[in-house]
């Protein structure tokens, strides 16, 4: 898992909370970040755990979760390469709100709360820049939640599945068909809906050609189809 400070430099100014920085301030942040390796199913931290580090994802594909003390899971997020997560461990050491597991082989850079603080301080444009990207990131989180709350499931789960198929292609995807390693139970949390819900719309785009389902994975066919069904 060698790199070099350049690819983590590319990496890092792929990631929203760190664009608007400089070349030089990426290189500090850059300077603090560690390498680490995650096998499939792996838990990268779990619900309760202490908030000491974020992540930034450099292969594979992690996902977050809430658990049930009755054995039940919801999955609130899927992060892919570029994607930033517990970055609040960045600012304080609250316990960990979700667990964070690895869904394949994944390959983060991760970077201790303390060493960013201690750079926050040394610093400051630094700071203010980060504080502005987590506030954008923090309206479009509640713009994104106003929106689901007067979509139907339809509508949501056609949006879950257009994000999916977004971020396949920003990962390099081929135009034409879109494979999507998510299992119908996912697809539903993701979409805030119940399973059987999410189950019977996505009977609907397949009767119509949009997409054909398989084993914990499905293909779109026609991408473009989706945004007929989101309102």
């Amino acid at each position: 898992m060698a790199t070099t400070s350049e690819d983590t430099i590319a990496l890092l100014h792929r990631v929203p909370v760190f664009s608007a920085l400089a070349e030089d301030e990426l290189a500090r942040v850059a300077d603090v970040t560690v390498p680490r390796r995650f096998d499939s199913g792996e838990v990268v931290f779990r619900e309760g755990d202490e908030s000491d580090t974020c992540y930034i994802v450099r292969s594979g594909h992690v996902r977050a979760l809430r658990e049930h003390q009755d054995g039940r899971s919801i999955t609130l997020a899927r992060f892919g390469p570029g994607d930033i997560f517990g970055e609040l461990a960045m600012f304080d050491s609250e316990s960990r709100s979700a667990t964070v597991e690895a869904i394949e082989r994944t390959e983060v850079i991760a970077i201790l709360g303390g060493d960013m603080r201690r750079l926050l301080r040394e610093h400051p444009d630094i700071a203010v820049k980060l504080l502005a990207a987590l506030g954008r990131r923090l309206r479009e989180t509640n713009e994104r939640l106003a929106r689901q709350s007067f979509q139907t499931v339809q509508s949501r789960v056609a949006a879950v599945l257009a994000q999916l198929v977004a971020a396949e292609r920003a990962e390099g995807a081929a135009e034409g068909d879109v494979l999507i390693t998510s299992t119908q139970a996912e697809l539903a949390q993701l979409a805030g809906s119940s399973r059987e819900s999410a189950s019977r719309f996505l009977a609907v785009l397949e009767r119509a050609g949009v997409i054909s389902q398989g084993r914990g994975r499905l293909t779109v066919h026609d991408p473009g189809a989706l945004q007929g069904y989101v309102y």
